[in-house]
C-alpha cells in the first residue's frame, strides 16, 4: 500500500544500476494502474539485460544496467 509508479521508478533505477535484487511479497495487493507501470518497467530493464546493453532509457533518463538485476514476486490470488 501506498507504493507510486514513481517511487518503484528510482527504487528500479538503483537496483539496475548496482547489480541488486529483490523480493515482493504479496505483490497483488498492490493497485492495478501502479502494477501495470511496475510491469513494464521490470520489462525495460530485462529486455535491456537480454539484448546486453550497458545503458537503458529508464523513467526520461540513461541509466547503467547491471546483468545481475533480479526481480522476485509472489502474489496470493484470493487474498487482495
Amino acid at each position: 500500500d501506498g507504493l507510486t509508479a514513481a517511487f518503484m521508478a528510482r527504487f528500479f533505477s538503483g537496483l539496475s544500476q548496482c547489480g541488486a535484487f529483490c523480493c515482493f511479497d504479496e505483490f497483488n495487493r498492490i493497485d492495478i494502474e501502479v502494477l501495470s507501470v511496475i510491469a513494464e518497467q521490470i520489462l525495460t530493464i530485462q529486455q535491456a539485460i537480454i539484448q546486453e546493453k550497458k545503458e537503458v532509457m529508464f523513467a526520461g533518463r540513461m541509466i547503467g544496467v547491471n546483468p545481475m538485476f533480479g526481480v522476485f514476486i509472489t502474489m496470493n490470488p484470493g487474498y487482495a
